[in-house]
């Protein structure tokens, strides 16, 4: 559904993606991940052809975003992180409008339009404009502007940001509704927004892919499913000492006393690194094992600067 083969983008000579390569395939929901400036935005703009790379490849449906910008772009719904809404309209006459220039048939905008304003949720306020609405209720009409060409690919740009928590769940609980007709691209720095709708994820860093892998599969790279958490009653200045036992793959400094451990798969440093306090008199409070969870991952992939090697 959506091919990128070394996909390069430069603003002024600064290399904004470097050689960016990944797959999103039919059906699927995949969680696009990337600290702030890693290049999420970018990609997204060149997938929906808003923005020209510098070089690559990059194919929708398998048409060439460059070739065939325009059944690219009748192929998806986009949600920009800036919804562009129009304040003074009620809802059924601004996705009229939306209809109107995305070049759909008035028969098909009537018929369409009342379906996405039943799936957004959006009955119970066609009586008031869009700026009256809630935050919550002006993204599910983004949704609804992007949903009304009845696109095969939904590509959704921090549908979640600066919602309160109700606002939240319904938003995730219509992504997964939409996930079972759409093929979805979702960029969020909100790991538990990915972890609760996606089957795949993509982490992009500094302009380049890093990992991209079935949510299912990410514990590994962690090692296995397990973390070790150190709590000290100040963490000792030869802490990167850690680094010497075997099993160990790094460390970070989460606070003044405490340390996660990432742990090389089907190892198990525990005792190692008990026998280590005792001999450089470190001062253990507690140590325990918990899950990965995806904000490790992100953490381990994308904070280099915070970990010891």
């Amino acid at each position: 559904m959506i091919l990128l083969e070394n996909v390069n983008k430069f603003y002024d000579g600064f290399q904004a993606l470097k050689d960016v390569s990944f797959t999103v395939n039919k059906g699927e929901i995949v969680g696009f991940l990337g600290p702030n400036g890693a290049g999420k935005t970018t990609t997204m703009k060149i997938i929906t052809c808003f923005l020209k790379a510098d070089s690559g490849r990059v194919e929708v449906m398998g048409y060439d975003v460059n070739k065939n910008s325009l059944k690219v772009r009748n192929s998806i719904g986009y949600l920009p992180e800036a919804n562009p809404l129009y304040p003074d309209m009620f809802i059924p006459d601004y996705l009229e409008f939306i209809g109107r220039l995305r070049g759909l048939s008035q028969k098909f905008i009537k018929k369409r339009k009342n379906e996405v304003i039943n799936l957004c949720g959006l009955k119970d306020v066609l009586d008031k404009k869009i700026g009256e609405l809630s935050k919550g209720y002006r993204q599910r009409v983004g949704f609804a502007q992007a949903l009304l060409p009845d696109p095969p690919i939904l590509i959704l740009d921090e549908p979640t940001l600066g919602l309160d928590p109700n606002q939240v769940v319904g938003i995730r609980e219509l992504i997964r509704e939409l996930g079972k007709e759409k093929t979805i691209l979702l960029s969020t720095h909100i790991l538990r927004e990915v972890e609760e709708t996606c089957s795949k994820v993509i982490i992009i860093h500094r302009g380049r892919i890093i990992t991209e892998k079935n949510i299912d599969e990410l514990p590994s790279i962690g090692g296995e499913d397990i973390r070790l958490k150190l709590i000290f009653s100040i963490i000792p200045e030869d802490i990167g000492r850690l680094n010497e036992i075997d099993g160990v793959k790094g460390f970070e400094k989460i606070s003044n006393r405490e340390v996660i451990v990432f742990i090389e798969r089907d190892k198990n440093p525990r005792n190692e690194i008990l026998k280590r306090a005792i001999n450089s008199n470190w001062m253990i409070e507690e140590l325990y094992t918990e899950r990965v969870s995806l904000e490790d991952i992100f953490r381990l992939l994308t904070k280099d600067e915070s970990r010891q090697n």
